[in-house]
């Protein structure tokens, strides 16, 4: 299912982008759609909203500044390259994963979880050196992304509450909605507001373009809350599995539906990477399931 939604998620994004190119404006709609679903759900009591102090306020933040630094800067890169070439790039957050593990947090990352990276590093540097749709600013955004996240994940951990994650990734909608709200305003309010909507609702309509939006933006929340969902009732094995099998989904679907012409380097790099991150992901569960044991 999550695929699923993920695949429609990035397919309704990008035909969005093609005739409405402001991510800033679109980041701000996705996060809005959840958070009126979840005051939706809050006031039916599907599910009862937990209470919040500034104690969680202060641990949930970080989360959330991640979560909204990460999202307008995937959005900016899925905008500006073609949806698999971003996709491709976003493989490299284990990377970053390993990376802030080791430096950030102190913890030793195994070597062999640093070789299995190898190929990923590889296989992203062989798809961006012929991607056709490749810009700086796809790639460098997609970059920041794959930081944020992984900041996201660390604070995440730090902050994993009693509170259960449906209503975690409800404040954390809201926060983040709050954090994208100024810098669209002051980056593309200007535009939007001589010609940018008007634009927009010119080539599809008014109808279309509101409904677009809208369904956009709830297959964004819907595919977050499951993720979000999932990460706490299932091995970490499983999960890191899904995430790879999801880019195989959305890069294969993007190409497909777009008609996205890649060179043969780039279809090659693209299965390295995604090999890479198979591998990456088994390693790690392994280590992961080898310490539960022990305990």
């Amino acid at each position: 299912c999550r695929y699923f939604l993920n695949v429609i998620f990035n397919i309704l994004n990008k035909k969005i982008y093609n005739y409405f190119p402001y991510p800033y404006f679109v980041s701000v709609i996705h996060l809005l759609v959840g958070v009126v679903y979840c005051l939706l759900s809050w006031a039916v009591g599907l599910p009862k909203r937990a209470p919040i102090n500034a104690t969680l306020l202060k641990l949930l933040f970080p989360v959330a500044l991640c979560h909204a630094l990460g999202h307008v800067t995937s959005n900016v890169s899925f905008a500006t390259v073609a949806v698999s070439f971003a996709h491709t790039i976003k493989a490299l957050e284990p990377f970053f994963n390993a990376a802030a593990t080791q430096f950030v947090l102190g913890q030793t990352v195994p070597l062999s979880l640093w070789l299995s990276l190898a190929p990923v590093v590889l296989g992203v540097s062989m798809a961006s050196l012929t991607e056709l749709s490749f810009s700086w600013k796809g790639f460098i955004n997609a970059m920041i992304s794959n930081i944020s996240f992984t900041y996201r994940s660390i604070y995440s951990k730090k902050a994993m509450t009693d509170m259960d994650s449906t209503n975690v990734y409800a404040y954390i909608s809201i926060i983040a909605l709050v954090v994208c709200i100024p810098p669209a305003l002051i980056i593309e309010g200007p535009q939007l507001m001589q010609y940018g909507l008007n634009d927009a609702i010119a080539k599809v309509g008014m109808t279309k373009f509101v409904s677009d939006l809208f369904l956009v933006g709830l297959f964004y929340h819907l595919y977050n809350q499951i993720a979000t969902n999932t990460l706490e009732r299932v091995a970490p094995l499983t999960h890191a599995v899904g995430n790879v099998l999801k880019r195989v989904f959305v890069i294969g679907f993007s190409i497909i539906i777009f008609g996205n012409k890649i060179t043969t380097q780039t279809g090659i790099g693209t299965c390295i990477a995604i090999a890479g991150v198979a591998l990456y992901s088994y390693i790690k569960a392994k280590i992961e399931e080898e310490k539960r044991v022990s305990f």
